[in-house]
């Protein structure tokens, strides 16, 4: 039955997007205040260009202790090389990829269109909705 079940099922598809230029301060309040750990980066036509997370805000971090000052923006430190899934793969696949992998999320892409974010926390949702 799990195995039927697929990401566009429990992927998130209203997204807080960032634009590349962003200021980092800003992205990391934005993902703090929507309690998210992740968000996708556009540029300025609008295509996906990476990810900006909780990862990415620890070289903030350094990146400030070693320069005595919060600056930058998300494109100087967001990950732009990032496996993706599809949004009609199965929550089993998912769950493997996980399984295998350090990431907490993953885009969710429609041919080459970005359509939502899942993530771990997706998939036991899924996992408990068919007791």
């Amino acid at each position: 039955m799990l195995a039927k079940i697929t990401i566009a099922d429990y992927m998130t598809s209203h997204l807080l997007t960032l634009k590349h230029d962003t200021d980092v301060s800003v992205a990391i309040k934005l993902l703090l205040s929507h309690q998210i750990t992740s968000a996708p980066v556009l540029d300025d036509a609008g295509k996906f260009i990476g990810m900006f997370s909780e990862k990415d805000c620890m070289k903030v971090v350094l990146e400030t202790s070693y320069n005595q000052g919060l600056s930058g923006v998300v494109s100087d430190f967001m990950s732009d090389d990032l496996a993706s899934v599809s949004a009609d793969a199965s929550i089993v696949d998912l769950a493997e990829k996980f399984e295998q992998s350090t990431e907490r999320s993953y885009p969710v892409f429609d041919e080459h269109d970005l359509i939502g974010i899942v993530s771990r926390t997706d998939v036991l949702k899924a996992l408990v909705s068919i007791r």
